[in-house]
């Protein structure tokens, strides 16, 4: 890697991925309402996303899709129908995402429905394919090979990503926690759900 591009780099994807935005957002819902730890399977499933869309977009398959906007549709309005659904059953304490009054006899949600939320709030995303399209060619260096440049840049992207949910989670958490010194549940779930249906508004008409 060119070492001056490289530390251009770095700085500037952080003060992109640190902005709040639909993933940051859901990260600091989910740190909210079920916790950091079960939390890092939405991440894990987001970070997928972010690598399949800066892969793909570094191939060439973005500016086809970006072309073609209809491609998108489908996607990104089930997409937010169903990320608004479970912030409509958080908002009314119901759901496997809501803060329970009682936690016996829960059933939280599976990893496979967290991996699933982040993963196509990543992919669902047109910003994100035009971002990835607009950042990575000024950082690549044409007279070195680019697979090798592009496996670097990647994995800072995924490690930097990572780092600001990991923020966001913690910020949510530390949010219910002075919120929840009231003891009062609903206001939560209310909280929470309402940034969730904020999300799958964002993610359905972004």
């Amino acid at each position: 890697m060119n070492l001056a591009l490289l530390s251009a780099f770095i700085p500037t994807f952080f003060f992109v991925s640190i902005t709040p935005g639909m993933c940051m957002t859901l990260a600091m819902t989910l740190g909210m309402t079920i916790g950091v730890k079960r939390a890092l399977w939405m991440m894990l499933g987001e970070l997928v996303g972010v690598a399949t869309v800066a892969i793909l977009s570094a191939i060439g398959v973005a500016a086809l899709l970006l072309n073609y906007p209809s491609v998108f549709m489908v996607l990104k309005y089930i997409g937010g129908a169903y990320l608004a659904f479970v912030g409509i059953q958080m908002w009314l304490s119901k759901g496997k995402m809501a803060i329970k009054a009682d936690a016996a006899g829960a059933k939280p949600a599976s990893r496979l429905d967290l991996i699933s939320q982040g993963f196509v709030t990543a992919i669902a995303n047109p910003k994100g394919w035009a971002f990835f399209v607009a950042l990575l060619p000024p950082f690549l260096d044409a007279s070195r090979p680019l697979t090798g440049q592009l496996i670097v840049l990647i994995a800072i992207i995924l490690t930097l990503e990572l780092t600001c949910l990991l923020i966001y989670a913690a910020g949510g958490r530390t949010l219910k926690s002075i919120l929840m010194q009231s003891g009062n549940v609903r206001i939560m779930n209310r909280i929470a759900g309402t940034l969730m249906v904020g999300v799958g508004v964002w993610l359905a008409i972004g």
